[in-house]
């Protein structure tokens, strides 16, 4: 059985005010054109489909048009849950009609899917509180899948049981996987784990989270170890962080796939792409890596002269970038629009001033007696170690001999 696993799609997100969505849709399509090349028969999405609560119109008509070509027509199944960042009622709102496409949605924990059949397609075989068996066509053995959708504190207690903040949500959830695991998954099916969650390997590093991520100490809780993951499972499909990782602390893969896009700059440089995994009953699961091309690359660059910067700006015009510019007095007008002129997808840029030491004085005495522009001048250099270029005196006398307009 062949299964596709992505995630953190975050539809709708911007980096900063730059919208991203003719990227997303152009990932999303590379996507649906892996799915097709390499005959996958389920995708598994773990969680973060939209960015927000509330996405946009596009977004949302993105989301659904990318999960019905996915289904191709109800005949391969896609499965996705809620993320930290999505609505668990807006995830759950169209699963009535999404299931005759193919298409299961996961909001809540403990989610039970209605057992139900597609004609020549799929069929939900067995179904409980947080878990599935699907039977497809073509294999002699059912797949089994666990799964856990982001669960915040109020829908812990609800839904999980979390009495207090104090009781480890890491103990909680291995208790219900493994009841799980023990009634359902034996060795005649292929067994795999969603969920949308923090996970670490026990006394591994501590992961870390992307700039800009909702924090996801679930619960404020403990932190989920992937040794609660029960033997069981073959393949964990995570999602949450945004870097694709193995994270280890269990026989079987424990893996992030990676978000699409770059979606901070804290991921400059990293691989984007999706998970084939291949398997079967009893055996270890094979998974690899799949590369995504599409998007913009996110670049974080550093220079000291303003022609190099250009020069490298008008040869990534691709990119996204977060500019520092290092000199020894103020960028003047003239260097911001010939820098903006050269690129257009600068989304910061960093203005660094060198300090020598010698003009840092841990003390001085002004004069009072001195007019206002040398007055201003003392103080621009007391402050930022450097006298005022002249286009910012030039600003300074404009201001002090212009009249202030009053009403007749």
């Amino acid at each position: 059985m062949k299964i596709l696993h992505t995630g953190d799609w975050h539809l709708g997100k911007r980096l900063d005010y730059f919208p991203r969505l003719e990227e997303q849709r152009a990932v999303l399509n590379e996507i649906c054109e892996i799915a097709d090349a390499e005959q996958v028969d389920v995708v598994l999405i773990a969680g973060d489909l939209y960015d927000t609560f509330n996405p946009p119109v596009d977004a949302v008509d993105l989301l659904y048009k990318t999960l019905r070509r996915l289904s191709s027509g109800g005949k391969r199944l896609v499965v996705a849950i809620a993320g930290n960042h999505d609505s668990a009622d807006r995830i759950d709102a169209p699963d009535t009609l999404a299931r005759e496409c193919g298409i299961l949605f996961i909001g809540y924990p403990k989610a039970k899917i209605q057992s139900f059949e597609l004609s020549q397609c799929f069929s939900i075989a067995k179904s409980d509180e947080g878990f599935l068996e699907v039977r497809l066509p073509s294999y002699d053995y059912p797949l089994r899948l666990i799964h856990t959708p982001f669960a915040n504190e109020l829908r812990l207690k609800q839904f999980l049981g979390l009495a207090n903040k104090e009781q480890q949500l890491d103990g909680l959830l291995k208790a219900h996987w493994a009841d799980l695991a023990d009634k359902y998954c034996d060795a005649q099916g292929l067994n795999l784990l969603i969920a949308h969650l923090y996970m670490l390997k026990r006394g591994g590093e501590i992961l870390e989270e992307p700039d800009g991520e909702k924090p996801i100490k679930v619960g404020y809780a403990d932190l989920i170890y992937s040794d609660g993951i029960p033997p069981q499972i073959q393949y964990t499909a995570l999602g949450h962080l945004h870097r694709f990782q193995q994270i280890g602390g269990h026989p079987a893969p424990v893996v992030y796939p990676s978000s699409p896009l770059a979606y901070s700059f804290s991921e400059a440089g990293q691989q984007k792409g999706v998970v084939i995994i291949e398997g079967v009953p009893a055996e270890p699961v094979q998974y690899r890596f799949v590369p995504l091309t599409a998007g913009r690359k996110l670049y974080r660059k550093k220079f000291d002269d303003i022609d190099t910067a250009v020069h490298w700006l008008r040869e990534n015009s691709n990119a996204l970038v977060e500019l520092t510019l290092v000199s020894n007095e103020f960028l003047s007008s003239a260097d911001l629009k010939r820098i903006h002129e050269a690129h257009d997808g600068i989304i910061h840029i960093i203005p660094v001033i060198r300090k020598e030491e010698a003009a840092i004085e841990k003390a001085r005495t002004i004069n009072l007696e001195q007019d206002l522009d040398n007055l201003f001048k003392d103080y621009f250099h007391y402050r930022l170690g450097q006298p005022p270029n002249e286009e910012i005196m030039s600003l300074l006398n404009e201001v002090m001999n212009s009249e202030t307009e009053t009403e007749d």
